[in-house]
This record gives C-alpha cells, structure tokens and sequence, in this order.
C-alpha cells in the first residue's frame, strides 16, 4: 500500500494541514436500544451534542468525525476500530463532503463514495444507512462544489436505495445562523439541524 504521509502535501495534496479525528460514544457504560452511528465531518460533530440532548436522551449519537477524505486508506480501518466498541447500532448516518476537495466531484468523488457505501453496508448489514447532504457554506467556488457532491450522493443513495436526510436546504434556508467563518454554525444553526437529523432518523424504521 501506497504510504500516506504529509509528504504526498507536495504532489497530491491529499492531506490537510491538519488531519483530525474526533470520537464519542454517549453514556458508554449504559445499554441502550436506541443508538446511532453518526459518521461526518466538523459538522455532524457539532450536530451530535443537541441531537442526543434534544431526544432526552432516548436516542444517543455516537460520533466518528474526521477530515480524513474518503480515498484515505486509513479511514476504513479507524471506522470500524471505532464502531467495534458501540454496544449496539439501529442506524448510520454518513456524510463527508467538506474533505478531499483534491478529488474531483465527478469522478474520484464518486468513486470513492460508492466505495464507502458498499463498505458500510456491508460492515453493518441490517442497519438502515442514512446519507446526509452537506450543509451550505458561503465560499462560491467551494459551495459549487457542494452542490455538485451532493448531487453525487443523491444519486448514489437512489442507485443502493437508501435514505437521504437533506441538510443542504434546511442549512441554506438559514444561512444566517452560521458563524463567521461561513463553514460552521451558531449554537442555534446546529440545533436547526439537529432537529432535521431527529425528525428524520424518527419518522423511519430505524427508530420507533
């Protein structure tokens, strides 16, 4: 296997400047029948918090968020260290749009989603899959290419018949409640789109 370091930063841009892993299981010491794998970007980890807090905590969001990009061959092998410590799983939620924009929309984008869903339905058979849209962000020519990804994953959750739970629209029909950076979201900007992720996630089979 090709090695994956901070050198390939000079060729392929394939890594950030920062790579990041961020990990939480909720109430790890309590079974629970209602718990869900939400695997993202920055955005399902500010999502995770009030989406457990806004059920009561009936339905707990255990989080693997990355900005490993999706070609990353390290990102399968940590996903399922990962989700080997769950107790239990009723859904996945995935998304990963706002990393590897060295990869082309259309093509290796593609790729390499479809790869991750057949890895994923394949590593938790039985479980409803869930894709979910990324949110809106204020930089044109990378909002662009949101767009375009997202369209990828509609299309590829209709080719495997899977749910989508569209955070594009909510995020872009209140734009207003992101934060400076135009990337990420005011407390109230992931409440929003915590209460889309409960609403889906509830009206489902995953969760009744």
């Amino acid at each position: 296997m090709e090695k994956y370091t901070y050198e390939e930063m000079t060729l392929q841009q394939k890594l950030e400047t920062y790579e990041w892993d961020s990990t939480w299981i909720e109430l790890a010491n309590r079974d629970h029948d209602h718990r869900i794998l939400y695997i993202g970007d920055s955005i399902s980890c500010g999502i995770r918090v009030p989406a457990t807090n806004l059920t009561g905590k009936k339905i707990l969001f255990d989080g693997f968020g990355t900005s490993k990009a999706l070609d990353n061959p390290y990102f399968y092998d940590s996903l399922k260290l990962f989700a080997a410590q769950q107790q239990s799983r009723r859904a996945v939620l995935f998304n990963n749009g706002l990393h590897g924009w060295h990869m082309d929309d259309e093509t290796e984008y593609r790729h390499y989603y479809k790869e991750m869903i057949k890895f994923l339905l394949a590593e938790f058979p039985g479980t409803p899959l869930y894709i979910v849209l990324t949110t809106h962000i204020t930089d044109p020519e990378r909002e662009a290419r949101v767009i375009r990804r997202n369209q990828v994953a509609k299309e590829l959750a209709a080719e495997y018949d899977l749910y989508v739970i569209d955070l594009y629209q909510v995020s872009l029909d209140a734009a207003h409640l992101l934060d400076a950076g135009g990337v990420h979201w005011l407390p109230e900007g992931y409440e929003m789109l915590a209460k889309e992720i409960i609403r889906c996630v509830s009206q489902e089979s995953a969760i009744s």
